[in-house]
C-alpha cells in the first residue's frame, strides 16, 4: 500500500468510472446505428476496455508519467448520427481509415509542433473550461437528491479540513453507503456477462470515407488529442506529442477491426489521476493511471457488464463524485490561466468559449476555444510590441 497508496487507487478507479459513465452509452448508441446487435456492442466494449487498459499500462510505466488514454466521446456523438444506415463492414474501414490518419500526424510530426507553440495560460484556460461542467453538475443534481449529494458535500468537507488525502474517498464511501439504504442503487439490474470481440471485416466505401471519417478524424484530433495533451501540459507533465498520438493510434488502428473506433489522450478523466488528490507527490501520480489502466482491463473483460453498471449506479452520485474529484483540477487551471495578467484576456476568451459548450462545423468548444483565445494572444502580443 505505500507503493501505490489507496489514493492513487481510488483515482484510477473515480477516472474509469467517471469515463464509463459519461459516454458508454453513446457508443453503444452509434454500434446501433450501424446496425449492430447487443453481442456484437458487447463485444465492441470488450476490445476498447482492453486497447485503453494496454496502452494506459504501456505509456504510463514506460514513461512513469500519469498518461491515461480513453475513447473519444466527441468522435462517438458524431458517429451516432455518421454511421446512420452504414453497414457494420463500412464502419470498421471508417475507424481503420481515420485512425490511420491520426497515426500519419503523429509520424509526420505536425500536432506535436502545433502544441508547442500553444500558451501555457491558454491550455489551463481550455482545460478548465473542459472541467467546468463537470463541476456544475455536481451541485445542479442537489436539489432533486439532496441527501444523497448533500451527505457526500458534507463528508468531502469534513474530511477536508481533517484528512484532505481522503476526502473524495469519505465522499465515495458515504455517497454509496445512502445509496444503499435508500434503494437508489438498483442492484436487482446488475449481472455478470463476457463477451468476446469478434473480427469484422472491413469494407472501405470513398465517398464515406470523405463525409464520415475525414471529420471524424478532425474531431477526434481536436477534441479529444489536443485537450490530452494540454491537460498535461497544464498539469506540468511534458508531453511527448509524436510519441503519444503514433501509439494510442496505432493500437487503435490494430483493434479497429474489433470495434475500437479510437483510442485518445484522455483529458478529462486524466486530470483525475493528476490531481494532489491522486497523490501529494507530483512525480508519483503516475501511480494512478497505472490503477486505472487495471480498472480498464477489468471493465474490457466484462465488457457485457458495463450497461448493467450504468444503470445501477444513481447519475448524481456519479455526477457529485466526479465533481468533487476534479475541484482541485479546476481550481488549479483557472489559477494559471489568469497568473499572468497580460495574457489574460485571451485566456478568459478560451475559458468562456470552451465551456459554452458550442459547435461548428461538428467540432467541439475545445477547439474554437484554442483558436479563438489564440487569435486574441496573438493580436494583444503584436499591439504591446507596437
Amino acid at each position: 500500500m505505500r507503493t501505490f497508496p489507496f489514493s492513487a487507487l481510488l483515482a484510477g478507479f473515480v477516472a474509469v468510472l467517471v469515463g464509463y459513465a459519461s459516454s458508454a452509452a453513446i457508443i453503444w448508441q452509434a454500434a446501433a446505428a450501424a446496425g449492430a446487435d447487443a453481442q456484437t456492442i458487447a463485444g465492441w466494449m470488450t476490445a476498447l476496455g482492453l486497447a485503453m487498459g494496454v496502452s494506459t499500462l504501456v505509456l504510463t510505466l514506460w514513461r512513469k508519467l500519469p498518461i491515461l488514454t480513453a475513447w473519444s466521446t466527441p468522435g462517438a456523438a458524431l458517429l451516432v448520427t455518421g454511421l446512420q444506415g452504414v453497414t457494420l463492414n463500412q464502419a470498421v474501414g471508417i475507424f481503420i481509415f481515420a485512425n490511420a490518419l491520426i497515426v500519419l500526424c503523429g509520424l509526420t510530426g505536425l500536432f506535436a509542433r502545433l502544441m508547442r507553440i500553444i500558451p501555457h495560460s491558454l491550455a489551463a484556460a481550455m482545460l478548465a473550461g473542459i472541467l467546468l461542467r463537470f463541476g456544475l453538475q455536481a451541485f445542479t443534481s442537489l436539489p432533486g437528491n439532496l441527501l444523497l449529494c448533500g451527505s457526500m458535500l458534507a463528508a468531502w468537507l469534513l474530511f477536508k479540513a481533517l484528512a484532505p488525502r481522503y476526502a473524495v474517498i469519505a465522499a465515495l464511501v458515504v455517497g454509496s453507503a445512502v445509496a444503499v439504504f435508500t434503494g437508489q442503487l438498483h442492484s436487482e439490474t446488475l449481472h455478470v456477462a463476457f463477451a468476446l470481440p469478434r473480427y469484422i471485416t472491413p469494407e472501405f466505401n470513398f465517398s464515406l470515407l470523405l463525409s464520415v471519417g475525414v471529420p471524424f478524424f478532425l474531431v477526434t484530433m481536436a477534441s479529444q488529442n489536443a485537450p490530452g495533451i494540454a491537460t498535461m501540459k497544464a498539469s506540468g507533465y511534458p508531453a511527448p506529442v509524436s510519441l503519444l498520438i503514433v501509439i494510442t493510434g496505432g493500437i487503435a488502428l490494430l483493434f479497429s477491426p474489433f470495434g475500437v473506433y479510437s483510442i485518445c489522450i484522455a483529458a478529462i478523466t486524466a486530470a483525475i489521476c493528476q490531481s494532489p488528490e491522486a497523490h501529494p507527490d507530483v512525480n508519483q501520480r503516475w501511480k494512478a493511471a497505472a490503477a486505472a489502466g487495471v480498472f480498464y482491463l477489468s471493465t474490457g473483460i466484462f465488457g457485457g457488464s458495463i450497461t448493467s453498471l450504468m444503470a445501477a449506479l444513481p447519475v448524481a452520485w456519479i455526477q457529485m463524485l466526479a465533481g468533487l474529484a476534479l475541484l482541485g483540477t479546476i481550481s488549479g487551471s483557472l489559477v494559471q490561466a489568469l497568473a499572468k495578467e497580460n495574457e489574460r484576456d485571451a485566456a478568459i476568451v478560451t475559458f468562456l468559449i470552451t465551456a459554452s459548450g458550442l459547435t461548428l462545423m461538428g467540432i467541439s468548444s475545445a477547439f474554437w476555444g484554442l483558436v479563438a483565445g489564440g487569435v486574441c494572444f496573438s493580436v494583444l502580443s503584436l499591439a504591446r510590441r507596437a
